[in-house]
């Protein structure tokens, strides 16, 4: 690891203004992926300002939402009552990412801006990864490809967006608030990540020093039925090969409001509106869930080690859809 400088930030505005003003320096919270990043050379910020002691923590409900600070962990929110009655697949999707030890550290917003898990950009022995060495190439889209996306990507990077947290949180239309050097903004998740085009080291239209405060989480209306559904190699601690969050208002048998998004597929946390479009005022039935997997991957670019994504991401969603529609019968 590259030695850096470190610094405690007594309050938001410090610890913006350190970042701001400094491009070689990052925050800390939970560190739980970037201090791995650094240790492997991958990151080398010259300095780093530590937020974990800022009032950033907990949880606030209304009618509408939850609101919650981003340096709430993932353990906390997946204790939280209404989250639990309310947004069982936000809950669903926190205690299947990471391990139980991890989730005690690792924080919502870290969670959010989590880096690929892609084995060439983790790797600086690798000189061609346009995420890392942005014009050096990409290694992934002539290499191994197995833990790649099939959506969103581009001729410069296939990189996966790794959090599971993210996939419901997408779905549901969730706003994140960040404090910047002229104030702040609200930015729908929707349109926080940015799929890599020709730039593919540009993962988020945050700017440099910007930092999350919160995560507003919508909640859903009541009768909606949600699961989130991961499909991965082994059980536990692993990353999602492919991933459905899935919320459903279904009466007398038909579908009134859906919400589809899908993780293990995309460059970015992919809602699939195409799903939802077909789903809405549909039968709850097999055809029907059919139908809207395969609008789901419309698009979808696979190479030959993400081709059997394809099939897998209609699966999953069917049974997704299945599992909740029964749920709500």
């Amino acid at each position: 690891m590259r030695p850096f400088a470190y610094t405690r930030a007594a309050d938001p505005g410090q610890a913006v203004s350190l970042v701001g003003g400094d491009p070689r320096a990052a925050f800390l919270a939970g560190g739980t992926t970037q201090l791995d990043l650094m240790k492997d050379g991958v990151l080398g910020p010259e300095r780093l300002v530590d937020i974990t002691r800022l009032p950033l923590g907990g949880i606030v409900h209304d009618d509408a939402a939850v609101r919650v600070g981003a340096l709430t962990t993932m353990a906390e929110l997946a204790a939280d009552p209404v989250v639990r009655d309310r947004l069982p697949f936000v809950r669903q999707a926190l205690l299947l990412g990471a391990s139980v030890q991890l989730r005690g550290m690792a924080t919502v917003g870290g969670n959010l801006l989590q880096r690929t898990r892609c084995r060439y950009f983790r790797d600086p022995g690798v000189a061609a990864c346009n995420k890392r060495a942005p014009g050096s190439g990409c290694a992934a889209v002539p290499g191994v490809q197995r833990m790649h996306a099939v959506l969103g990507t581009s001729d410069h990077c296939i990189a996966l967006h790794a959090s599971d947290l993210a996939v419901p949180l997408t779905a549901l239309d969730a706003v994140v608030h960040t404090r910047h050097a002229d104030g702040t903004r609200s930015i729908p998740l929707t349109r926080f990540y940015l799929p890599p085009g020709d730039s593919p080291h540009v993962e988020n239209v945050l700017r440099h020093g910007e930092l999350i405060t919160a995560v507003e989480i919508p909640l859903p209306a009541w009768g909606t039925r949600s699961r989130y559904l991961k499909v991965r190699d082994r059980a536990s601690y692993e990353f999602a090969l492919v991933s459905a969050g899935v919320a459903l208002v279904v009466e007398d048998g038909v579908v009134r409001t859906a919400r589809v998004a899908l993780g293990g597929v995309g460059t970015v946390p992919w809602r699939a509106r195409g799903a939802e479009e077909a789903l809405r005022g549909a039968r709850a039935d097999a055809a029907s869930f059919r139908r809207a997997a395969e609008a789901a991957l419309a698009g979808a670019r696979p190479l030959p080690g993400t081709a059997f994504k394809i099939e897998l991401a209609r699966r999953t969603l069917v049974r997704t859809l299945e599992s909740v529609a029964e749920e709500s019968s």
